[in-house]
């Protein structure tokens, strides 16, 4: 059987949302003359970072923005990098700022997020903007797999009144993604790794996402019939010499049952990075007044 049509492209309605704020951009410059900055902050030499901030970088130039990167040694004092965003947060020109994960361990994450400003914050995780989005102010920015995740669920139907079941609780997916369901009027379950009997809590989901990073741990007998299953789990794998992406879902095991799925690569990913640099232009936007 073709079950072609039961795949969620991430990466077409990215590439249609990232066509749509290109021409964004391009009225803003030729309107108010300001081109969106976009600086991404690394520390260290994580290799899937790396490929990440490349990815979110190139993106931008793409459709017409300004960005780059600041990358320090894993070495790097917390104070330096404190400083670092001071200065990002007072420079004009600069309207996005977003500090690449993971951080080294003598980094507190939060204090480092804290002290970007939160009109600037365009990945979601100060705690101003954390706190707007639990209590339904939509003024504040959301993380982008979230925002990505809500999209395409969209894309293809009603989802008020789902019953939505997330797996992971972390400030960056589980978390946000949950409180963006709930203002869509699903019905939310939280799982994680503590929950007992997890399959008997899946497979009552219309809707599931996974944010575990545990390769291939959810097979047919998580999903009931009918499901759609948004998978942002990535994990790197190895298999007769050969490495792959895989994510938390097996694909291959579940696509027959439930009705619609995101591959692993090219599913939630794609969409990330065009909410990234849609954060981005509204943050430029905001900074006019606009």
């Amino acid at each position: 059987m073709n079950n072609q049509h039961k795949i969620i492209k991430g990466k077409y309605h990215a590439e249609v949302m990232l066509g749509r704020l290109a021409e964004e951009v391009a009225m803003l410059k030729a309107d108010h003359d300001i081109t969106p900055k976009l600086v991404v902050v690394m520390v260290g030499d994580d290799p899937a970072s790396g490929v990440y901030v490349k990815n979110k970088v190139r993106n931008a130039i793409a459709i017409g923005m300004l960005s780059g990167v600041l990358h320090f040694p894993s070495s790097v004092s917390q104070d330096e990098l404190i400083a670092t965003l001071s200065e990002l947060n007072q420079d004009h020109e600069t309207h996005g700022i977003i500090v690449q994960m993971p951080l080294p361990e003598h980094i507190n994450p939060l204090e480092v997020l804290s002290f970007i400003k939160p009109e600037k914050d365009v990945d979601g995780f100060h705690p101003v903007n954390v706190g707007k989005l639990h209590i339904g102010d939509e003024s504040g920015f959301v993380p982008c797999t979230p925002l990505g995740c809500l999209h395409l669920l969209k894309e293809y139907g009603n989802i008020t009144g789902k019953h939505a079941v997330v797996i992971g609780r972390s400030q960056i997916v589980g978390r946000p993604m949950a409180a963006l369901l709930l203002r869509e009027n699903c019905t939310v379950t939280i799982c994680h790794s503590k929950t007992q009997d997890l399959a008997n809590i899946t497979r009552q989901a219309d809707i599931l996402v996974s944010a575990m990073g545990r390769p291939r741990s959810l097979g047919a007998s998580h999903f009931k019939e009918g499901a759609i299953v948004l998978d942002i789990g990535i994990t790197r794998i190895e298999y007769s010499g050969k490495a792959f992406l895989v994510g938390d879902v097996d694909f291959e095991g579940v696509i027959d049952k439930v009705a619609l799925i995101t591959p692993v690569p090219g599913g939630v990913g794609p969409m990330t990075v065009a909410y990234l640099l849609s954060n981005t232009l509204k943050a430029t936007r905001r900074s006019l007044g606009l």
